[in-house]
């Protein structure tokens, strides 16, 4: 499938396997997706200092890459796990501490409710961490199920303390 508007939020709060920052990781991250065969760079957001969640873990470096090109969703699925792997992600709960997270939030106007991946994320309109990057890099992107903006989703949420990171 071919699209113009493929969004990828990546995240991470712990150091990398080789003791790298998060924000690093997030790079190395960026590069990896676009060497993928098929894809190119549209834009990248700045990278967002958020707090933890639960609190008590290392904040979170966050940001959404936006890529244009042909892809297969669960091909790019599988791309992202492995990238995820490479960086050391593990997986011992849900929303633990981690190297590394890539989450495939839309490709396009493509819905799809199974087998994964789901598109548009089914909890990306919930998360400003994903919302305020990605307001930076598809400003006038609408949710192919609500028809709601990135800022008019944020308009829905409770404020959080998050702030850009010069990198």
């Amino acid at each position: 499938m071919r699209s113009d508007m493929i969004l990828v939020a990546l995240g991470a709060n712990l150091p990398g396997p080789d003791g790298a920052p998060p924000a690093v990781t997030l790079t190395r991250a960026v590069a990896a997706l676009e060497a993928l065969p098929g894809l190119r760079r549209v834009t990248l957001s700045r990278f967002w200092q958020t707090p933890s969640e639960p609190p008590g873990s290392p904040d979170y470096v966050n940001a959404v890459l936006r890529l244009a090109g042909e892809v297969e969703p669960v091909a790019l699925l599988a791309a992202t796990q492995a990238i995820e792997a490479a960086a050391g992600r593990i997986r011992p709960w849900l929303n633990a501490p981690r190297t590394l997270d890539l989450d495939l939030i839309a490709i396009g106007d493509l819905l799809r409710a199974a087998p994964d991946p789901i598109l548009p994320h089914p909890r990306a309109h919930l998360r400003r961490f994903v919302l305020v990057p990605l307001a930076e890099v598809a400003p006038d992107w609408r949710h192919p199920v609500t028809g709601a903006t990135a800022a008019e989703m944020l308009a829905l949420l409770a404020p959080v303390a998050m702030r850009p990171l010069v990198v």
